[in-house]
């Protein structure tokens, strides 16, 4: 198996790399989030995991190896394909997906495309055990947004909005939050978005 790949960014597309290695060009499946930090014409390495099947090799290339675990293991839950786990950790970054795992948080893992509520119930209940617990200061920083986000999104609820347009007030009202974000005022920010709307 390729455990990584170092060479020359030669291509970037919506949701792959290429890079060369030895004259030859590898395309690796990235998220978003990686291909940002990737530029063509200059050097990378990427933590990689092949994924074979009968009819096709592909290389899914990651930010860091933390997140190459992740994409791993929740492979391992039934229902969950590359695909599927890419856009996990597309969607949340890995102590995301640990924290929504270990606190029973249903809601995080359904903004994931593709999983529901049956499915998202199904991979915390096999992978709770062995997901272990989030590594580093990126899980308060991950908790604290998460927390401000569901006071506005009650607090729109109660006033009587309807979950999904508190979802799209609550995104939209995301970029003010800040390192100690302000519920109140940003509650308010979401209403004035709601009202424009």
């Amino acid at each position: 198996m390729i455990a990584f790949v170092r060479g020359q960014v030669a291509a970037l597309t919506l949701n792959s790399a290429v890079v060369e290695v030895g004259g030859v060009g590898l395309e690796l499946m990235c998220t978003p989030g990686t291909l940002a930090q990737l530029r063509t014409g200059s050097s990378a390495t990427l933590p990689t995991s092949m994924i074979v099947r009968e009819d096709s090799l592909t290389l899914y290339g990651f930010a860091d190896e933390d997140e190459k675990a992740v994409f791993e293991l929740v492979q391992t839950a039934s229902g969950v394909g590359p695909k599927l786990a890419q856009a996990i950790v597309a969607v949340l970054s890995p102590d995301g997906v640990r924290t929504a795992i270990a606190s029973d948080d249903v809601r995080t893992l359904t903004k994931v495309p593709g999983i529901g509520q049956k499915g998202a119930q199904r991979i915390i209940l096999e992978l709770k055990d062995r997901i272990g617990v989030p590594t580093g200061t990126t899980a308060a920083a991950a908790g604290a947004p998460a927390a401000w986000r569901e006071q506005v999104h009650q607090g729109l609820v109660g006033l009587g909005y309807n979950a999904k347009d508190a979802d799209k007030a609550v995104d939209a009202v995301a970029g003010e939050a800040g390192a100690a974000p302000d519920v109140r005022s940003l509650l308010r920010a979401a209403l004035r978005s709601l009202s424009k709307a």
